[in-house]
């Protein structure tokens, strides 16, 4: 019955792993092995119990169509991998700048020291951004 497992498996590999599917999985396994079980007692050999019944069985893609409208994607995932890459984009967009600013202070005007009031409207991006991500990491 290993076969039938891993014939299954084969066929929703390109599904993410969810409840959903897992339990499908074993509905499909359970229902295939009551099938070879059943031709099993009409008199065929496992071998060819299990090749009809995987063969009987056919497709699965309108099974696979259920599972990606009931959940398509990891939505919170993709979400999380979003608000990550905007962190990491505005730390080091607000530290490029900073930067700039920090060389055009000191290279056109050495003796006044004012980069430092541009700095703190900039560190407004990379702290909004931080909330974004600790917001999605909560849910």
């Amino acid at each position: 019955m290993k076969d039938i497992r891993a014939h299954v498996e084969h066929l929703f590999r390109d599904i993410p792993n969810s409840e959903e599917k897992e339990a499908m999985l074993h509905d499909l396994c359970w229902n295939l092995e009551e099938k070879v079980r059943d031709l099993m007692e009409t008199g065929k050999s496992e071998e060819d119990a299990v090749n009809k019944a995987i063969v009987e069985f056919g497709d699965a893609e309108e099974l696979k169509a259920e599972l990606r409208e009931s959940y398509p994607t990891n939505p919170s995932l993709t979400k999380k991998k979003k608000a990550k890459l905007n962190l990491h984009f505005s730390l080091w967009g607000s530290s490029l700048v900073i930067l700039l600013f920090l060389f055009i202070n000191f290279y056109y005007t050495p003796d006044t020291i004012w980069f430092i009031y541009p700095t703190f409207a900039i560190l407004w991006w990379p702290l909004a951004m931080t909330f974004v991500y600790k917001r999605t990491e909560d849910k």
